[in-house]
């Protein structure tokens, strides 16, 4: 991997692997809901939908046509921390994908037309989230953990914002977010790099928006409870506890715990409850990394005649973990786990163009791959017993959707924490 930068200022990092056809190229953005107010919440997915409605020279079909015209595909996300517009190309094909991009970027015209359109559908896109739990608990169990801040905030947006919302309101928006410091271009795939930073240069060099580093409010995990009513066959549950930060050395530790506790088909979660029991077809754990915190989240959806027992066994499993803590075979067979999803990794062009965007966005340094295989398997026992330790450290976030909380509502927060009876 290399990394670059362009006489304006810009950051390019860019990884040659000269044995593949293909070429992943984005544009990342340090914009999302985390950098939002109540009042603007929901203006970075508003404007990630908004580039793709067309510039001053393409309309969104044309956008469409040309992408399907090379055998491409073009698309975009955003994240509480950030949004990314990537395409993926033949490698002949690379410089129609940045000029197309770069016009995006920098010539869309934000036609009243479309914004009305693209609220219609954001809204639709709202309302079908809204009707489905499974993805709605999760959102819950962000406020639960992180009350009104802002990575607690919904990435879709809210509904009466998102009304309110003209052309002004998400150009203002880019001019303060969408600046050389806040920007990094990542490159994966087949290419020349001397030819690679001329066509960048032609199409980038002009960019000139600058902008402070932001000093976004570190959050305070706080524990609370939310039951959000709706009429549902299952309750979905979330137990939300504080994780690590993505610049944490004890990251790959809680990345580990995660793999045992719930992180696959033979986690003990997964083994006990859904294999051995039959009590939920989903049950999982995850870990969501931010800039300067942590989320490590168990997550449940059962029959509201079973949310008892799959409470009890969780929190059992928990306790154990508290308590015993990982076997070593567990250890073990993390480490190849995550090794294994790794490596398998690197096999797409796609894939690295993400890791080595979102490390040089977020983190600003890289790891090869030797050094990432020597973080996994340099974690150690203790390391798992530290994690364990801060993530029990503090009563809980509990949050769920379903009909009724009568399983929920009492449960004792503070279970694990250290000194309470």
């Amino acid at each position: 991997m290399n990394k670059y930068t362009l006489s304006n200022g810009l950051r390019i990092v860019v990884e040659n692997i000269p044995t593949v056809r293909s070429v992943a190229f984005g544009i990342w953005v340090k914009t999302g809901s985390r950098y939002e107010t109540l009042k603007n919440n929901g203006i970075s997915h508003f404007i990630e939908h908004m580039l793709f409605k067309g510039t001053e020279k393409r309309s969104a079909k044309d956008i469409a046509d040309l992408f399907d015209g090379i055998g491409g595909n073009v698309n975009a996300f955003t994240a509480k921390e950030y949004t990314c517009y990537f395409a993926k190309v033949l490698d002949e094909h690379l410089p129609i994908a940045v000029d197309a991009l770069s016009d995006m970027f920098f010539h869309s015209q934000f036609d009243e037309e479309e914004l009305t359109k693209e609220k219609n559908v954001i809204l639709e896109e709202i309302a079908m989230y809204e009707d489905t739990p499974d993805d709605r608990v999760h959102d819950e169990a962000s406020r639960a953990a992180y009350g009104e801040h802002p990575l607690a905030y919904s990435i879709l947006g809210l509904k009466d914002r998102l009304i309110a919302m003209g052309p002004d309101n998400l150009r203002a928006y880019m001019k303060e977010h969408y600046t050389i410091e806040n920007t990094v271009i990542s490159v994966a795939g087949n290419v020349e790099e001397t030819k690679l930073l001329e066509m960048l240069e032609k199409h980038f060099g002009g960019f000139h928006v600058h902008s402070s580093p932001a000093s976004p409010i570190v959050p305070e995990f706080n524990g609370e409870y939310i039951f959000f009513k709706k009429k549902t066959e299952q309750n979905h549950i979330c137990l939300s506890f504080p994780g690590c930060s993505n610049t944490d050395s004890k990251l790959y530790a809680m990345i580990l715990l995660n793999n045992a506790l719930g992180g696959g088909m033979s986690s003990r979660l997964f083994q006990e409850i859904r294999e051995q029991r039959g009590l939920a077809y989903s049950v999982y754990s995850y870990h969501m990394g931010y800039a300067d915190s942590g989320l490590f989240t168990v997550y449940a959806g059962t029959a509201p005649k079973q949310t008892k027992e799959v409470l009890e066994l969780t929190l059992e499993q928990l306790n154990e973990l508290s308590v015993k803590g990982l076997e070593e075979e567990e250890l073990l067979r993390g480490k190849e786990q995550l090794k294994g999803s790794l490596i398998l990794s690197l096999e797409s062009t796609s894939s690295r163009m993400n890791r080595i965007g979102k490390n040089e966005l977020m983190v600003g340094r890289h790891y090869n791959l030797d050094q990432l295989l020597e973080r996994i398997e340099s974690v150690t026992m203790d390391d798992v017993r530290e994690v364990t330790k801060r993530m029990l450290a503090k009563p809980y976030a509990v949050a769920m959707v379903g009909s009724s909380d009568k399983d929920t509502a009492n449960l004792r927060r503070d279970r694990f924490v250290p000194g309470i009876v």
